[in-house]
């Protein structure tokens, strides 16, 4: 059972928030974490204190002390695993909560989401990729074009989100699609026959104009609409909870089985480190199953 250290009475969690949040930001602005770390610390604490502020009734000891503080996060944690957060997005979450009660003198400790394990990424089979882009072609040629971007461009969703029409470079033959990544980094990546099709096609609907790539009925995507393309196409596909992730897994592990080596496939999906690149190489289970039935058929 941990100490517990009364900070101040329970019940207005709004200005205990709101004092949380002022001493994790003054903390923010001085430390040394890079400045895309620090937005989406600075995100998923604004999200955590809108989750308290619709459950302040039963979290209403979220800042009194280190057991109401636990209670609250363990809490939240199990709420966006419901919502089928990505295991990295409410890890980083609960590194940014963690930070936030440091700086009131709460050393929280909460249970990680658990993470695949390295070198078997979570990539869709044929038969699945093939039930995916039959379900976004019925959605419609923007989602059918956001879908090939992810599957066989190796998009993260924030890069997808951020494509704008000059990004894009298609000729009879040949095309290639410009990705801003993490750190400002830019890279070019081909795109292969089937996307070239689905974007024209999207583009000769959207029209060729500048601008966002992706606009719907209330303007321009955001990173939570291309999120909200995938999860209804994963619906319709009978995959529930497809997070764009997986189609880059899926691109990943597309290049690899077609014979692209670590560097390539670095390259490819803009991977700061080969070892990040290198998950892609080491075989699961089921695959080395799979090799060892049809060598020994």
């Amino acid at each position: 059972m941990p100490n517990v250290v009364a900070l101040r009475p329970a019940g207005d969690v709004g200005a205990a928030a709101r004092e949380a949040v002022v001493a994790a930001h003054r903390h923010l602005d001085r430390c040394k974490l890079s400045a895309n770390t620090v937005k989406a610390y600075r995100r998923q604490i604004a999200a955590y204190v809108a989750w308290l502020a619709e459950h302040a009734a039963e979290r209403d000891d979220a800042f009194a002390d280190l057991v109401g503080a636990e209670a609250a996060v363990t809490a939240w944690r199990r709420s966006r695993i419901d919502g089928r957060a990505a295991p990295n997005t409410i890890n980083q979450g609960i590194a940014a909560l963690t930070l936030m009660y440091a700086q009131l003198g709460l050393r929280i400790r909460v249970k990680r989401a658990t993470v695949p394990k390295p070198g078997e990424p979570d990539a869709l089979t044929t038969t699945e990729q093939g039930a995916v882009e039959r379900a976004a072609a019925r959605r419609g040629a923007r989602d059918a074009a956001i879908i090939a971007i992810l599957l066989y461009g190796g998009a993260r969703e924030e890069e997808c989100a951020r494509l704008e029409v000059d990004d894009i470079a298609i000729t009879a033959r040949t095309g290639t699609i410009r990705q801003h990544g993490k750190g400002d980094q830019v890279r070019v990546v081909p795109l292969p026959p089937i996307v070239r099709e689905r974007i024209s096609t999207w583009l000769d609907l959207r029209g060729r104009h500048p601008g966002s790539l992706w606009v719907g009925q209330r303007g321009t995507l955001t990173i939570s609409g291309i999120v909200q393309v995938v999860l209804a196409v994963g619906d319709d596909a009978k995959l529930p909870g497809l997070r764009p992730h997986r189609l880059r897994h899926t691109y990943a592990t597309r290049l690899r089985e077609g014979g692209a080596d670590v560097a390539q496939v670095q390259a490819l999906l803009g991977h700061a480190s080969l070892d990040t690149s290198a998950r892609y190489f080491r075989a699961g289970t089921a695959e080395q199953a799979a090799v060892v039935d049809r060598v020994f058929e």
